[in-house]
């Protein structure tokens, strides 16, 4: 008994906030926000190829895309072709690009999409039908502990 009212006059003086706060397992440091603010931002693009048209789209990156990407101040990261899982999948390429800001990002994109050698490249490549049906973006930040910023 004599401990059960210790422990409700503990509890009562703690909740007045006369004893300071059990620390949890974080630390302030630990709580602050583990993106780095001064991270690139980093673009992650997946496009979904039409039946037939992966080598294509391979093809164009390899011979046009990644200059004119270049040119225009777009860090290439590296692209990826995801394992298929069954025949029914669609055929995807995976690509992350790198940019100084959200802003860097949209002035590339359009000097890019309205570059002479890129208009080409995709008329060409899109004679015998377009390439993909469908591109998903996500736009990621670096955290603090990122090899990679």
């Amino acid at each position: 008994m004599k401990i059960l009212k210790s422990m409700t006059l503990f509890l009562a003086l703690a909740g007045a906030g006369l004893f300071p706060a059990v620390a949890d397992d974080h630390t302030a440091a630990e709580k602050k926000s583990s993106i780095d603010p001064h991270s690139r931002v980093f673009e992650m693009r997946t496009y979904y190829a039409n039946p037939g048209k992966i080598e294509d789209l391979h093809a164009r990156f390899r011979n046009h895309t990644n200059a004119i990407f270049v040119k225009h101040g777009m860090t290439l990261i590296g692209y990826w072709v995801p394992e298929k899982k069954s025949e029914d999948d669609p055929d995807t390429l995976v690509y992350i690009l790198g940019y100084p800001s959200k802003e860097a990002r949209q002035k590339a994109w359009k000097d890019f999409r309205d570059d002479p050698d890129w208009q080409a490249a995709y008329k060409k490549s899109t004679e015998n039908g377009r390439l993909i049906y469908k591109v998903d973006s996500v736009f990621m930040h670096a955290t603090d502990y990122s090899p990679i910023r």
